[in-house]
């Protein structure tokens, strides 16, 4: 157990990741960017820019504004950059993280866990980078029940045993957390062999596919359950800007004295799902091997989409980044009161759902229904309406399950409403 105290991070890095060393051309790269122009460098091995077809470029905003990039501007975005991030960008997200959540680790020392970030190629990206990091074949690694499927492709091919946390509307549960650890005694978990788990991951606000939104009471449940067994917790949060209530509750990088909490964000859900934008967020010794990581594979997120979304924010300014927030919110919260209109309208009698505080996504239990794959699948198909059956989003997906995801993020309420009349008209068939 670790309290405001140095934590051991090498305990948590893999082999084959601790033993990554940067890139001799990446390091040339980023030290050529950060020297003067008087610089002669014979050493990069980067392409001229005069030789590429663009020349300059300019984007229209919604507002009338214009993002532009004139010649010199666009020999930069064309180019490699650090791997990283762009500083300016990396600066304007490390002061939004500092206002928004006032991480106590931001005054510690690099070793101490002192709070760091990386641009990834959408927050997908860092939470690969981020398990192959942490987990080693035979770990066993907690994460909520159900939870995203991507998480799940991404860590069943490490080889990980994964241990399901119970969770409802409120998110994961804490008692059920605490149930599991009871498993391993927290005075052993450094000890040679023992099998504790190391990471425990999850979705707290408007989570994939259930909708929950996790209290501040439970996060900090979770949070001392960690200090005790000496767990990272990998926080991912693509919704966290779609919180449908004010204020929005702490977050676990908010409470983290200790430097054990990896964040992820996006902005597929605020800016755009293609421009493929993501954050890391967590402790320095961890995110530099994250880095690392990108340097051997993607060698860095889009140099273009960089500058081009570093414009926009710069221009924008924290307050205006906000009040575009407050605009997409209110779209979001329309549409799920249009489907939570028409769930009352035409299931509920045949299904029961919570209503969802932020995200996307309605899950839904159906009535009498013990499995929702071949009703989904085949009979809704047949009918012209697709959701998703809940059993992609378990470990086990061969195993029954009676949940259904319906997202309301791109239909209209009318569309809305007559594939929930479908849907009703199925349910009333198959019992």
């Amino acid at each position: 157990m670790i309290l405001n105290g140095v934590m051991n991070y090498a305990r948590f890095l893999t082999a084959v990741s601790s033993a990554r060393k940067p890139s001799p051309i990446r390091m040339l790269t980023e030290l050529q960017q950060r020297s003067p122009p008087s610089l002669i460098s014979l050493a990069g091995g980067a392409p001229n820019p005069n030789t590429f077809p663009f020349q300059s470029a300019s984007i229209q905003l919604k507002d009338g504004k214009m993002v532009t990039f004139d010649e010199t501007a666009m020999k930069r975005a064309l180019q490699y950059s650090a791997s990283n991030g762009i500083p300016e960008l990396l600066t304007w997200m490390k002061n939004l993280q500092k206002d928004l959540h006032n991480p106590p680790t931001i005054s510690y020392s690099p070793e101490e866990g002192q709070m760091d970030m990386c641009v990834t190629t959408g927050s997908q990206e860092g939470l690969c980078k981020v398990f192959e990091m942490l987990v080693n074949p035979g770990d066993n690694v907690l994460l909520d029940a159900p939870t995203y499927s991507g998480t799940l492709a991404a860590l069943q091919p490490l080889g990980c045993n994964l241990i399901n946390i119970p969770s409802d509307h409120h998110g994961m549960i804490p008692a059920a957390l605490k149930e599991t650890l009871s498993r391993w005694d927290p005075l052993e978990v450094h000890k040679p062999g023992s099998t504790a788990p190391k990471i425990l991951y999850t979705i707290p606000n408007g989570g994939n596919p259930t909708g929950a939104s996790m209290t501040t009471e439970r996060k900090k449940d979770v949070y001392e359950l960690a200090q005790q067994y000496d767990m990272l917790i990998i926080e991912d949060d693509p919704y966290y800007f779609l919180q449908f209530e004010k204020p929005w509750a702490p977050t676990f990088l908010s409470m983290d004295v200790d430097g054990r909490i990896i964040r992820t964000d996006s902005f597929s859900k605020i800016l755009s799902s293609g421009l493929r934008l993501g954050f890391v967020t967590g402790p320095k010794p961890l995110v530099d091997h994250v880095v690392l990581h990108i340097q051997a594979s993607t060698m860095h997120t889009s140099t273009f989409t960089q500058l081009m979304v570093s414009q926009l924010l710069h221009s924008w300014g924290q307050k205006g980044f906000l009040q575009h927030i407050d605009g997409v919110i209110e779209f979001y919260r329309k549409q799920r009161d249009a489907m939570i209109c028409s769930a009352d309208k035409w299931l509920k009698d045949v299904a029961e759902w919570h209503t969802p505080s932020a995200g996307m996504f309605l899950w839904m239990k159906l009535k009498g229904i013990a499995d929702t794959q071949q009703l989904i699948m085949e009979k809704a198909l047949e009918k012209e309406v697709l959701l998703v059956p809940g059993g992609v989003f378990m470990i086990n997906s061969s195993d029954p399950c009676p949940y259904v995801r319906a997202a309301f993020s791109l239909s209209t309420p009318e569309q809305i409403d007559e594939a929930f009349r479908r849907l009703s008209l199925l349910i009333k068939d198959a019992l």
